[in-house]
């Protein structure tokens, strides 16, 4: 693609040049808030003990290289003539067998994908004879000229140090380090296989501990950036929450991370530079909230913590309070990409419908979804629905024969398809078979669930470790709402946008607003400049067409936003002003969560 900026490619181009996509945005705050390495580390530990603090309680997110941390830490502790004394709290955990049949209810059986949510927190897998034993030998080491330190995931249980040390690590590093055999489950001892300890984590590890860092958050003294193991990033819980609360008042993007696939494609990998060793990219997580951090920057220093410790302190700001009452201390609304340019067909798929989300996982809503097409090659196309007339028991026997045997299946013979071009939004509620075809980069505007796929079709590839991926036909036929066929698709799902409101130099289309889904869709064309009210809602922004913008909230931060970027806008960010900042045309696509679906189904069943 000659033109960097064009999103609309011809067949014969394949070269798609950088564009102004920065993959490592980071939110600026006071100089000196921020410290680098275990030297600064120590210095504070130290500077805690001379204030009268002998117990340290180091509580930290599983995955973490506690190893290297302690071992670090030890040798400046030696080298300074400090008395430690170190206490693991894996020690005081249950038995091995007692926490596996603690967990066994949640984690589905045999099922490889999924379990139901784990609704405990930390304390449930310890020992409360051995943690009570423990309390009283902290408590004796209170008061006293030696450093006494609880340690390990889980730590925080303990109510009665003197300083509470948090260490966090972003998702992608901890599944990175999984996937490398690196990391353990909490209480297990052995090496799973990445899907099973991915599937552990979201359902029973990952609810548990953020119950606890939840809990623990008015109450840190320091917070540690631990993403890289050997040198920490550190800043005082003080001055932490401060910037959680400015966050929650300024536009700012979350760190985006990127993963190939069986059918990713190559535009993400030039127009953002990523690795070109990669053999390509299939997803951009722009804000999956479970799983993306957010990076402050003080002068040269940076450091990174989980997007859920700003909703935990500050969920009613970002969200407003209506939404926040609804979702508690979840952002419900996610932005993705997926890139199939030079790349392949998505899996043939659907998404279950509510009461099976409710019954089967323990989720509170499903993963409705949109595709906004952002680039697309002239012949793209985006398949969703079924076909006029078709035979749905022929259409699973024939689906069911191809896994069993490696049969073909004819997709376009049984699934309906759109040809789309950018800008064209495709709407994917519950129980709708879809996927992209070749040839998008798309956009997904969705509920924040977003591992619940049953993929009915995967046209016999293998993954990128050469496995056949895990295919879910009966569940998906479960699901499959059969009426939405070509007509009722065509009429329904292929929005055409509504324009609601305009200025000298701009309009405010509407391009979703549909019972199916909790969440709107708008998008703002501009040349110049524009305001916009939150209005009691918490909004999430890409800049699908132009150059670059400037947004400017109601605080005096700005913020600037490129092409393909997206950034979260707080409800508490008021008023904010848009600004052009070429000659370029814009448009801003903006979601937020309607306000009459706040009160009402989520997900209307019956549509």
């Amino acid at each position: 693609m000659k033109e960097r900026y064009n999103n609309l490619i011809k067949k014969e181009e394949n070269d798609f040049p950088r564009g102004l996509y920065k993959t490592d945005p980071s939110f600026e705050i006071e100089s000196g808030k921020i410290f680098k390495g275990y030297e600064s580390l120590f210095n504070k530990i130290k500077d805690k003990h001379q204030n009268s603090c002998s117990v340290f309680v180091i509580d930290g997110f599983n995955g973490l290289d506690w190893n290297q941390f302690k071992e670090s830490l030890a040798k400046l502790f030696s080298s300074g003539g400090l008395e430690v004394f170190w206490e693991n709290i894996d020690n005081y955990q249950l038995p091995e067998q007692n926490i596996d049949s603690l967990i066994a209810p949640f984690l589905g059986k045999d099922d490889p994908l999924w379990g139901t949510h784990y609704p405990f927190g930390m304390e449930s897998f310890f020992d409360p004879v051995k943690i009570s034993k423990l309390r009283i030998e902290t408590a004796k080491n209170k008061n006293n000229n030696s450093i006494f330190i609880i340690y390990g995931c889980g730590s925080g249980i303990l109510d009665i140090y003197d300083c509470l040390i948090y260490v966090d690590i972003p998702k992608d590093y901890l599944q990175e380090n999984a996937r490398k055999n690196m990391v353990k489950n909490i209480g297990s001892t052995k090496n799973l296989k990445f899907g099973q300890f991915y599937k552990r984590s979201y359902f029973v590890d990952w609810p548990a501990q953020n119950r606890k860092k939840r809990e623990l958050l008015p109450y840190i003294d320091i917070l540690i950036d631990l993403s890289n193991p050997f040198s920490p990033n550190v800043i005082s819980g003080d001055n932490f929450r401060s910037v959680l609360s400015l966050l929650s008042e300024s536009p700012f993007r979350p760190r985006p991370w990127f993963y190939p696939g069986p059918w990713g494609g190559k535009f993400m990998q030039g127009h953002m530079g990523l690795d070109p060793s990669e053999p390509n990219f299939a997803w951009s997580f722009e804000l999956i909230a479970p799983e993306n951090g957010i990076v402050i920057r003080s002068e040269k220093e940076t450091l990174e913590f989980s997007f859920d410790f700003v909703m935990f302190q500050e969920n009613k700001k970002m969200l407003g309070e209506s939404a926040a009452r609804r979702f508690q201390y979840e952002w419900p609304i996610r932005m993705d990409y997926l890139d199939t340019i030079n790349g392949g067909n998505l899996s043939t798929q659907c998404h279950p419908r509510p009461e099976f989300m409710i019954d089967n996982f323990g989720e509170t809503y499903t993963q409705d979804e949109t595709y906004y097409i952002s680039v697309a090659r002239e012949d793209a196309k985006v398949y969703v629905g079924l076909n006029e007339n078709v035979d749905a028991l022929e259409f699973k026997q024939k689906l069911l024969e191809s896994e069993q045997n490696g049969s073909e299946v004819d997709i376009e013979k049984y699934v309906h398809s759109v040809k789309v071009k950018p800008h064209d939004l495709i709407l994917i509620p519950n129980g709708t078979v879809h996927c992209s075809g070749e040839g998008n980069l798309v956009l997904e505007i969705s509920a924040t669930p977003y591992i619940f796929t049953f993929k009915i079709y995967d046209y016999l590839r293998k993954d990128l470790n050469g496995n056949l991926r895990k295919l879910n036909i009966e569940r998906a036929f479960e699901n499959i709402r059969k009426e939405r066929t070509s007509t009722f698709i065509n009429k329904n799902y292929t929005p055409q946008p509504k324009l609601i409101n305009k200025g000298d130099d701009w309009k405010d289309f509407e391009i979703y607003n549909r019972n199916e889904s909790f969440y709107n869709i708008n998008r703002i064309d501009f040349s110049t400049t524009f305001k916009l009210e939150t209005e009691g809602r918490g909004l999430i922004v890409n800049l699908v067409e132009g150059r670059t913008i400037k947004i400017k909230s109601n605080n005096g931060r700005i913020a600037e936003l490129n092409l393909y970027e997206t950034m979260v806008i707080p409800e508490a960010s008021i008023l904010i002003t848009i600004t052009n900042q070429t000659s370029h045309e814009c448009k801003l696509v903006y979601s937020f969560v309607r306000s009459s679906a706040i009160d009402s189904g989520l997900n209307d069943p019956q549509i």
